[in-house]
C-alpha cells in the first residue's frame, strides 16, 4: 500500500521558533550548516528577543541577510505579528528575496499582499516604502489604522540613515514659486547673516549657502505655512509634508541657489506609528564604531543600542591588505597608480607589459562623475546605481576588468573574484545645504571625523565576503592616507579593521620611501596567496573580539530626547536637556559645544528670547561658525604673529606628531583647492586659511565668521594684510565685474575695521585678464592655476625639508630657513606666487 505522507509527522507539532532550528529543519539547505558566527548571533538574539531594539553587528560577508530573514521567520512562527525586512534600495530587495527563496522563507514585495497581511510571508521592501508621508503602513493623523507589525528588520542600518534623513527633508526647488516667496520673506534676515551669501543667492551662484536664522524661521512660521501649505499635495511635497507639518517650527532651513531645504534636527519618526510601535526592531549593521545615529534617526533605545549582539570572534572578516601609496611615498604619482590598477586588471602584475598572471577584477569607488573622469582612459566600465544589478552579476560571474562605481560606498557586495583589488579614490561629500553647513561648523569635531571614517570603512568593506575571502585595498589621496595613519582616525575604525590596518602598517614600514614597484610586490603577496602573508593575516584577526559595547554619544541621546520634548511643546525642558549634554562635554570638543548651544538657543527662543540671545552669544565663544545674534559684536581685528617662523613652528608642532603626518597634511590642503569645481568652495576656503597657519600667518575667514569681508584674510606683517577672494570654481576667461566688485568691497571692509594696515587685494582665479565691464582693484594680484602649482611645489618642499628629521618642524630656526628659502615669508610671498593684473 502506498504511504500517505500527508498523515505522517504533521500531528500536533509546533512551529519551530529558534532560528537555528528553523534552518536545520529546511528540506533543501543552501549550505550544510549555518556558519558558526551566524549560529552565535541567532542564539543570542533569541535569548534577547524580548528587547524591543536589538543591534546585530557582523563583519561584511558575515551572512547578515540570512540572519535577518531567519529572525523574521522566527517571529512569524512565534505569532508575534507581521514581519518587514527593509533594505536601502530595490536592487537589494531583489537580492534579499533571492536569498530568502534559498532559505525557504516566503516573501513578498507588496505591502497589500494577503500573505503578508495574514502573517504568512515576510515583506521585503525599501526604507522609502515605510518611511514616507503617504506610507502604505499609515501615517499619524491620516485617519487610517496603522499596520500592526511584529518585527522590522533594518538591513545595512547605517546605510539606511542617510535615506531616512532624506525622507524627512522638505526640498523647495529654485524653480518652484514658493522658493522666491520664502527668499523674499527672509531677505533681511539672510542679509544680516551674510551680505556675500545673499548676493550669491541673487546671482544663482552654485556655491551659495545661507542658513535662515532659527528666530526668523520660528517668528514667521504662520507666513511660512501660508506659502508652503497650498502645495502640500504636489509631487515634491506630498511624501514629506505630513511628516514635517507639525514640527515645521523646530526645523532648520537653509537656502542654496538650487533649493531651500527644511530639515528637523532629528527625524520625527513617531509620525510612522507602525515602525515606532513594532514589537521588535532589529538593526543589522557592519562593525562600525559609532551607533549614535540609530538613536537620533530611528529613536532606538540608547541602552539597548549600547548592547550589540555579536559573534564571539571578529575573525570572520575577509582578509585585506590595506595600503595608501601616498603615505608610503608622498612623491608617488596618482596617475602611476591608475596605470598599476589597469595592469593588474590585465594580469600584468609586474608592469613589464606582459600578462604573466591571471587577470583580476579591479573595482574603483569614486564619489562623483568628476572623479570618475580621471579613470576614463583606464576603465572598462563606469557604473552608477542604475547599472548595479547587471554589473555586479557580471563581476561575480567572471573577469570584467577595471570597473568604476560612482557614489556607491555601501549596499554592494563584491566577494571572491568579483573584486580582488579595491581602490577608494575619495569619499562622498555632503551635498545638501544642512550637511554643508555642518561640514563647516563641525570640521574639527570628532563627530564629523567619525562620519568620515564610517564612510571609508563602508567603502573598504565592499571587496570581501566571508572569512575565506581576500582582497587588496588601495587608498588614493592624502585625506584617505591620513585616515589610516593618524591615531585620532584609527581609533574610530572597528576592531577587526584596526587589526588589519596594524598588519598593513608593518608592511608599509618596510616599503616606506620606495617606489611603485614595492607596492606591486606587496599586492602580489596578497593576491598571490604567499603563505607568509596569509598566515600573518589570519593570525592578526584570530584573537580580535567585537567591541562589547556600542558607542552611543551622549549628545546624540540628548538631541533625540530634546527634540521629543520640543515636539510636545516642552521647549524649556528641551533646552535644559541640551545644556546637560554641553556640561557633560566639558571642553573636549569646543566646535560641538558651540553647535549644541546654538540648538539650545533655538529651543529657548520659543519661550524666552533674551535667554536665547545670551545662549547664542555663548555658542559663538565656542564655535565661530554658528549663527550670529541679531545684536552681534564687531569683528575682532586680526593681528600678525610677532615672529612668523615661531608661529609656524608652534602651529606645526601642535598639529603633527611625525614627518609623514606633516607631509600628508600639507598635501591634503592642496587636494582641497580644486580648480573648476564650484561646489568645493568651502573646502578651498578652509584649506587656504590653514595654509596660512602652516606658514605662520594669522589667518581667518571673515565672510564665514562675520557675514561680511573677504573669503580669507592673512596678516602678512604687522602693517600689511592680504584680502583674499577664492574664485577657484570659475571657468571664465576673464575676471567678471561681480567678482571684482566683491574684492573691492572686501578691501573697503578691512579699511573700515582696521585702517592702520595696508590692504593687499588678492584673487585666486583661472585668469588675470579683466572683463571689459569690470575695473581692476588698485594694487590687486592674482594667483592663477600655474602660480598655484608653483606655490604647491614650494610648500610641499618646505614640508618635506622639515619632515626630513624628527621634530625639525618644531625648530624655529629650521622653519625660518625653509620659509626664506622657498620665498614664503610675509614680505616675499605675493611677489613670488601672485602677479598683478595686466594693464587694460
Amino acid at each position: 500500500m502506498a504511504l500517505d505522507w500527508d498523515r505522517i509527522g504533521t500531528g500536533d507539532s509546533e512551529a519551530l521558533l529558534r532560528p537555528r532550528d528553523i534552518y536545520a529543519g529546511l528540506t533543501s539547505r543552501p549550505w550544510p550548516y549555518l556558519r558558526h558566527e551566524q549560529g552565535e548571533v541567532l542564539d543570542k538574539w533569541f535569548e534577547r528577543r524580548g528587547d524591543r531594539d536589538v543591534v546585530i553587528k557582523q563583519n561584511t560577508g558575515g551572512g547578515k541577510t540570512a540572519v535577518g530573514l531567519l529572525i523574521a521567520q522566527s517571529t512569524l512562527n512565534e505569532g508575534v505579528g507581521k514581519a518587514v525586512y527593509l533594505t536601502p534600495d530595490n536592487y537589494l530587495v531583489k537580492q534579499v528575496r533571492e536569498e530568502a527563496a534559498k532559505l525557504g522563507v516566503a516573501t513578498t514585495d507588496d505591502p497589500y499582499d494577503p500573505a503578508f497581511r495574514a502573517d504568512q510571508a515576510v515583506l521585503v521592501t525599501n526604507y522609502q516604502k515605510l518611511l514616507n508621508g503617504k506610507s502604505a503602513f499609515g501615517v499619524l493623523g491620516d485617519g487610517r489604522e496603522p499596520v500592526d507589525l511584529g518585527i522590522v528588520v533594518v538591513d545595512d542600518a547605517h546605510a539606511a540613515l542617510a535615506r531616512t534623513e532624506d525622507q524627512f527633508r522638505l526640498r523647495v526647488p529654485a524653480a518652484h514659486e514658493a522658493y522666491g516667496k520664502l527668499l523674499e520673506l527672509f531677505a533681511q534676515d539672510l542679509r544680516h547673516q551674510s551680505v556675500n551669501a545673499w548676493a550669491e543667492l541673487q546671482d544663482k551662484d552654485p556655491t551659495a549657502l545661507a542658513p535662515i536664522p532659527f528666530w526668523a524661521w520660528a517668528d514667521k512660521r504662520e507666513e511660512v505655512l501660508k506659502i508652503l501649505r497650498p502645495h502640500r499635495e504636489e509631487t515634491s511635497f506630498r511624501f514629506v509634508w505630513p511628516l514635517l507639518a507639525e514640527v515645521l517650527h523646530l526645523c532648520a532651513a537653509t537656502a542654496t541657489s538650487s533649493a531651500i531645504e527644511v530639515r528637523p534636527s532629528c527625524p520625527p519618526i513617531d509620525r510612522i506609528p507602525s515602525f515606532v510601535r513594532a514589537r521588535r526592531r532589529v538593526c543589522l549593521t557592519a562593525t562600525l564604531a559609532d551607533d549614535s545615529a540609530l538613536v537620533t534617526d530611528f529613536g532606538a533605545d540608547p541602552a539597548l543600542v549600547a548592547q550589540p549582539v555579536t559573534p564571539g570572534s571578529a575573525a570572520d572578516l575577509g582578509e585585506r591588505m590595506i595600503l595608501a601609496p601616498v603615505a608610503l611615498n608622498p612623491d608617488l604619482d596618482e596617475e602611476a597608480v591608475r596605470v598599476l590598477a589597469r595592469q593588474f586588471a590585465d594580469g600584468d602584475q609586474d608592469g613589464d607589459g606582459i600578462a604573466e598572471t591571471e587577470p583580476v577584477n579591479v573595482v574603483v569607488l569614486v564619489p562623483s562623475d568628476r572623479a570618475a573622469a580621471a579613470w576614463e582612459r583606464y576603465a572598462d566600465h563606469t557604473w552608477r546605481v542604475g547599472d548595479l544589478e547587471t554589473g555586479v552579476k557580471e563581476l561575480q560571474s567572471g573577469h570584467v576588468g577595471l570597473v568604476v562605481l560612482v557614489n556607491k560606498y555601501d549596499g554592494v557586495n563584491l566577494p571572491a573574484r568579483a573584486c580582488r583589488l579595491l581602490i577608494l579614490d575619495g569619499v562622498p561629500r555632503p551635498l545638501d545645504g544642512v550637511e554643508r553647513r555642518e561640514a563647516v561648523a563641525l570640521a574639527d569635531s570628532t563627530v564629523r571625523l567619525a562620519r568620515e571614517v564610517q564612510r571609508i570603512e563602508q567603502g573598504m568593506g565592499r571587496g570581501v565576503g566571508d572569512g575565506e575571502d581576500y582582497c587588496a585595498v588601495l587608498l588614493l589621496g592624502a585625506k584617505l592616507a591620513t585616515a589610516i595613519h593618524e591615531a585620532r582616525h584609527l581609533a574610530l575604525f572597528s576592531p577587526a579593521t584596526q587589526a588589519q590596518l596594524k598588519l598593513s602598517r608593518d608592511i608599509a614600514g618596510q616599503i616606506r620611501g620606495e617606489g611603485l614597484d614595492a607596492v606591486r610586490q606587496a599586492l602580489r603577496a596578497c593576491l598571490g596567496r604567499v603563505p607568509q602573508w596569509t598566515q600573518r593575516s589570519r593570525r592578526a584577526l584570530a584573537e580580535v573580539r567585537y567591541a562589547e559595547h556600542g558607542t552611543v554619544r551622549g549628545e546624540a541621546v540628548a538631541l533625540r530626547e530634546a527634540f521629543n520634548l520640543a515636539a510636545t511643546g516642552r521647549t524649556p525642558a528641551a533646552a535644559e536637556r541640551v545644556q546637560k549634554a554641553v556640561n557633560d562635554l566639558g571642553g573636549s570638543d569646543r566646535a560641538l559645544r558651540g553647535w549644541l548651544r546654538e540648538q539650545k538657543a533655538a529651543y529657548l527662543h520659543l519661550t524666552d528670547r533674551a535667554a536665547a540671545e545670551r545662549a547664542l552669544a555663548g555658542a559663538l565663544d565656542d564655535n565661530p561658525f554658528v549663527l550670529r545674534p541679531v545684536n552681534g559684536g564687531a569683528p575682532v581685528q586680526l593681528k600678525a604673529a610677532a615672529v612668523q617662523s615661531r608661529a609656524a613652528a608652534e602651529f606645526l608642532a601642535g598639529r603633527y606628531r611625525d614627518g609623514v603626518s606633516l607631509r600628508l597634511g600639507v598635501q591634503a590642503l592642496f587636494e582641497d583647492v580644486v580648480w573648476g569645481e564650484e561646489e568645493r568652495s568651502d573646502d578651498a576656503e578652509r584649506a587656504w586659511q590653514e595654509l596660512g597657519e602652516h606658514l605662520g600667518f594669522a589667518s581667518s575667514r571673515p565672510e564665514k565668521l562675520h557675514g561680511r569681508g573677504p573669503d580669507n584674510l592673512w596678516a602678512l606683517t604687522a602693517t600689511r594684510q592680504a584680502v583674499i577672494e577664492l574664485k577657484t570654481g570659475c571657468t571664465t576667461d576673464t575676471i567678471a565685474k561681480k567678482d571684482m566688485d566683491q574684492l573691492g568691497g572686501s578691501v573697503r571692509w578691512l579699511n573700515d575695521h582696521n585702517p592702520e594696515v595696508e590692504a593687499v587685494p588678492v584673487m585666486l582665479h583661472p585668469s588675470r585678464a579683466v572683463d571689459a565691464k569690470a575695473t581692476a582693484v588698485p594694487g590687486m594680484r592674482v594667483i592663477t592655476p600655474e602660480l598655484f602649482g608653483k606655490l604647491k611645489g614650494a610648500v610641499t618642499a618646505y614640508a618635506a625639508a622639515l619632515a626630513s628629521s624628527p621634530d625639525r618642524w618644531a625648530d624655529e630656526q629650521a622653519v625660518r630657513e625653509q620659509l626664506a628659502h622657498h620665498k614664503l615669508t610675509g614680505d616675499r610671498f605675493l611677489t613670488a606666487y601672485a602677479e598683478p593684473v595686466p594693464p587694460s
